[in-house]
């Protein structure tokens, strides 16, 4: 008996054999088997689609929720914003307060976005889905791989920037986001613990230089220089770079809850909405609010203006004194952009699995690959126009957005009566029982609508934004919320009455 009982404890057992994934045939399903590999050894999440049970969960610190956005939107991109104000020919004293407000504002919706995460255990393109439908979520899952690739992209620009200035042109900005993307790239691999590691302590870097650069050049900011705008037209240009600030801090709506999967079912709503919402707010309008203050000194400061005329890199090289403590501090800031390409290749390959059945197939690893390469190409592409990028890109975040929240919001708390206990979360990854998305598609579409009247692109300017000033006034963002909201609640009712999901 003695025997039998050592060589029980000595020989694995079946269950234990069963385990131990088997090699299989097949590109997809080689790569699968190793991912499932790495998975048991690192924790890769190689099943990173699938619905978190509460009884899976390993959460990390609550003020991780606050901490991730910190490191991901302090950074040089958000300095870069911050000169816009001055672009739209608006005041410092202006400016301040459009970004402070517009921030805030742009926070709180992906806050509420993120409340949803706890409580379902899935991704928030997967959440989408009962609002918009199982087939009609494709396409808020191609825009979120759109939105990830060029926020990557537009981080890789100005990282790159920060290493041409740091190697005085020796390293070309080129050269620079092909560093910065492969980098964000290794992050992203290792999965939502990678990412959430990486966040959770990069942002008191950050911080840190942040703070040394106010002391070096918030003293020279020029607060009393008038704007550059007067009547109808000011008020155009105060539409549109709200509607850029609030783009910048909403884009996060559509992949937050990608994040809070491993938080328990309980955390209470509003911790997991003050933590984002000021996770975001304040260190986005730390970066935003430096830029207008430098930026308001331009014209008085001609030393600053060649340096930036040259680009954001030399002109914080400029100002960081001596020289060779600043290519230092642009070094470290490099790693700024990191934090956002973290976040962006992660949750854009996410959203690629979640585009179509056929897409799921294809592993996580493979997807973040293919991300990582549209990031290259298009931080390559638009390394020579960063501020065009800027003010075109982040609007039209702010556009879909709107109406992505406007809609999850009405079909949380009127149709689903604000109880997660009214859905199906089983469900998700089954078309048969998900809403058809006729309310979902028709109102995004009427939503739509209504960024194309009152958008201000540099390419384009809408029918009703064009009646407000010279350059027209962003409205895009205002008409989403009405159009997608009132169109919504009627399509939805007959949709229930109808078809019956």
């Amino acid at each position: 008996m003695e025997d039998i009982e050592k060589k029980l404890q000595t020989e694995p057992t079946v269950s234990a054999v069963a385990q131990e994934p088997v090699k299989p045939r097949g590109f997809f399903a080689k790569i699968r088997y190793y991912e499932e590999l790495l998975d048991r050894k690192l924790g890769i999440e190689s099943h990173s689609l699938d619905r978190v049970h509460p009884e899976d969960r390993h959460p990390p610190s609550d003020v991780v929720m606050a901490f991730m956005w910190a490191s991901a939107t302090m950074n040089i991109s958000c300095f870069s914003t911050g000169f816009l104000g001055k672009q739209f020919g608006l005041s410092l004293g202006q400016t301040i307060p459009i970004v402070m407000f517009a921030t805030l504002l742009g926070a709180m919706v992906t806050g509420w976005c993120a409340t949803m995460g706890p409580g379902t255990g899935l991704r928030q393109v997967a959440i989408a889905r009962f609002s918009f439908g199982y087939y009609p979520s494709s396409i808020i899952a191609l825009l979120n791989v759109i939105e990830q690739l060029g926020w990557a992209s537009v981080n890789c620009i100005t990282g790159g920037l920060a290493l041409s200035a740091v190697s005085d042109g020796r390293v070309s900005i080129a050269v620079g986001v092909v560093i910065i993307a492969c980098v964000s790239l290794l992050f992203s691999f290792v999965g939502l613990r990678g990412v959430l590691l990486y966040e959770k302590y990069a942002w008191m870097l950050f911080f840190v230089i942040f703070m040394i650069i106010y002391g070096e050049a918030a003293h020279r900011a020029n607060i009393s220089a008038p704007p550059t705008v007067s009547g109808l037209e000011r008020s155009g240009n105060v539409l549109s770079l709200i509607s850029v600030v609030y783009g910048s801090s909403a884009s996060w709506s559509s992949i937050v809850s990608d994040f809070y999967v491993h938080y328990p079912v309980n955390t209470p709503k509003i911790k997991v909405f003050l933590y984002t919402t000021l996770g975001i707010t304040i260190p986005t309008c730390i970066g935003m609010l430096l830029g207008a203050c430098i930026s308001s000194a331009l014209d008085t400061n001609p030393e600053w203006q060649a340096a930036y005329d040259v680009g954001i890199g030399e002109i914080l090289k400029t100002i960081i004194y001596p020289t060779g403590f600043a290519k230092f501090l642009l070094v470290l800031l490099v790693l700024s952009g990191i934090g956002v390409n973290v976040i962006a290749i992660y949750s854009g390959a996410l959203s690629a699995q979640l585009f179509a059945p056929p897409c799921a197939k294809v592993p996580r690893a493979i997807w973040s690959f293919l991300v990582f390469a549209g990031v290259l190409a298009l931080g390559i592409a638009g390394r020579n126009k960063l501020l065009d990028v800027l003010e075109n890109f982040l609007s039209l975040l702010g556009y879909w957005n709107t109406s992505f929240f406007a809609i999850l919001f009405i079909e949380h708390y009127y149709f689903r009566k604000g109880n997660l206990a009214n859905y199906d979360l089983d469900a998700w990854n089954d078309s048969s029982r998900m809403p058809v998305g006729y309310a979902g598609l028709g109102a995004f579409l009427c939503g739509a609508a209504g960024w194309i009247v009152g958008m201000v692109e540099t390419y384009y300017v809408g029918a009703l934004a064009n009646m407000i000033g010279k350059d027209g006034g962003d409205i895009a963002n205002e008409l989403a919320l009405v159009f997608s909201s009132v169109s919504y609640l009627p399509i939805r009712k007959l949709e229930l009455r109808y078809v019956g999901r």
